[in-house]
């Protein structure tokens, strides 16, 4: 886990989209006028110019501020910061392509190359919130509430709404006020069940110096317990637990405490990593999945797939996928089986000889071959490869405040407690150890390890049940 998060306002959706605009153009360009004029030497000359000055354009940008997320977005600054920029990149361009490639290149082929990505950039600029939101589904944005009086809150929002931050505002909690405003969903006094309620992700404490330090730090702490991230707009907080890092918006000093990373490129590369692996994983198990649906249909009444609500990041709720492996009336059977649970706390469900399972469900569970189905859940989002286990609503519910840090993420088809013992380990306390460590602890190189100890765990057939 990168516990600096130096990076966390860095907007790499920002610099994907100059990137996409800028190969499209030099697509655009090369499609009318150059296919045909160029030699295959020629082409090469161009591309190795236009590549560096798009490497100098991205530098410019980085150097001008214009990827803090954090920045306000107006559009005449960035227009100008931009096309400095711009100009700087296509002014090396110039000299590069004058002193050292003795080609002559089409001239309207080159005119293009020069204006069409400004014109095509500019519109990117215009139409920016536009693209982002058809970019990010609005499900995957952080959803935000606020701590303080209403007009610090209508304040904060003015200077937050004029960057490129992205988030989803539930509303603002006040001090101890009533308010009858749309936008009051309660009081701080019930923040815990504030945060379970409305599923939030990040707290905004707009902390004014009349303000109880020693009180508002019991609140910081309980999101720091809940795997919350809080960002506290004061200098005065010790972070305890969680890490920090010192951003602004606007003209207000920004610190965040947080205890899961930050850092987008992170976010990025675990998801083009669960894209990847969970396509690979469908295809290759596809003729297996088709078997083992044919078997359980052979095998007993009832559906093929079963599908529960699971609680996934931050208390939000989703179907997961799983081959039936039990009775379909196994659902109704549980209150009469909860004497034989094995977690002697309750807080999970397990069985070792479960007289729900079927003869195919008992194969299935054992090979885990029922959990194939859920790398759609990754596909769609809900879940990821690697992660902490999903909980059932009725588990959640019993949750203290510590404990509902292990959802502060999305849940795995496999994690930390799957690949160190599985079912063998009955004490949910060691199940939230294994689950919060990961969560400190992240790294691809951490899931591909967790992988290959799973993989382990299922060929030896160890504690499943």
């Amino acid at each position: 886990m990168n516990r600096s998060n130096n990076g966390a306002s860095f907007d790499i959706v920002h610099v994907l989209l100059d990137i996409f605009i800028l190969f499209f153009a030099f697509f655009i360009s090369y499609s009318i006028w150059g296919d045909g004029n160029l030699t295959f030497h020629e082409l090469k000359a161009v591309v190795s110019i236009y590549l560096v000055c798009t490497m100098l354009f991205l530098m410019g940008n980085r150097t001008s501020q214009i990827y803090n997320s954090t920045l306000f977005f107006y559009l005449d600054r960035i227009i100008r910061r931009e096309t400095y920029s711009y100009a700087i990149a296509v002014f090396a361009g110039v000299l590069i392509y004058f002193n050292t490639y003795a080609v002559k290149v089409y001239s309207q082929f080159l005119i293009s190359l020069l204006v069409l990505p400004y014109f095509l950039m500019i519109l990117e600029i215009v139409f920016f919130r536009k693209i982002i939101d058809r970019i990010i589904f609005r499900k995957h944005i952080p959803r935000a509430i606020y701590v303080g009086s209403k007009n610090s809150y209508n304040k904060f929002r003015y200077f937050l709404q004029k960057t490129s931050t992205i988030i989803n505002e539930i509303g603002y909690i006040s001090i101890n006020d009533d308010d009858d405003s749309i936008e009051y969903i309660g009081k701080l006094s019930n923040l815990e069940d504030i945060i379970k309620k409305y599923n939030i992700d990040q707290v905004y404490f707009l902390q004014k110096r009349e303000m109880n330090i020693v009180e508002m730090q019991k609140y910081i702490d309980i999101c720091t317990e809940m795997g919350v991230t809080s960002r506290v707009i004061v200098d005065t907080f010790r972070r305890r637990k969680s890490y920090s890092y010192v951003s602004s918006i606007g003209t207000y000093p920004l610190i965040t405490f947080h205890t899961v990373t930050m850092n987008m490129k992170e976010k990025v590369i675990k998801r083009v990593f669960d894209i990847c692996f969970s396509v690979f994983a469908i295809v290759i198990t596809s003729p297996i999945m088709i078997i083992t649906a044919i078997a359980i249909k052979l095998d007993s009444p009832g559906p093929v797939i079963f599908r529960q609500i699971r609680v996934g990041k931050n208390g939000r709720h989703f179907k997961i996928w799983k081959f039936r492996s039990m009775r379909a009336d196994a659902e109704e059977m549980k209150d009469e089986l909860s004497k034989l649970n094995e977690v002697s706390d309750g807080m999970m469900f397990k069985i070792k000889d479960d007289p729900r399972v079927t003869r195919v469900g008992k194969f299935i569970r054992k090979t885990s071959i029922d959990e194939l189905p859920q790398f759609f859940n990754v596909l769609s989002g809900s879940m990821s490869v690697v992660g902490t286990r999903p909980p059932t609503i009725n588990e959640v519910v019993k949750y203290s405040k510590t404990q509902w840090r292990r959802i502060s993420i999305k849940p795995g088809i496999t994690g930390m407690w799957q690949a160190n013992g599985r079912s063998s380990i009955t004490d949910f306390k060691e199940v939230v150890e294994l689950d919060t460590k990961y969560i400190d602890e992240w790294s691809l190189w951490l899931d591909i390890k967790i992988l290959f100890k799973t993989v382990l765990e299922v060929l030896n057939h160890k504690n499943s049940f």
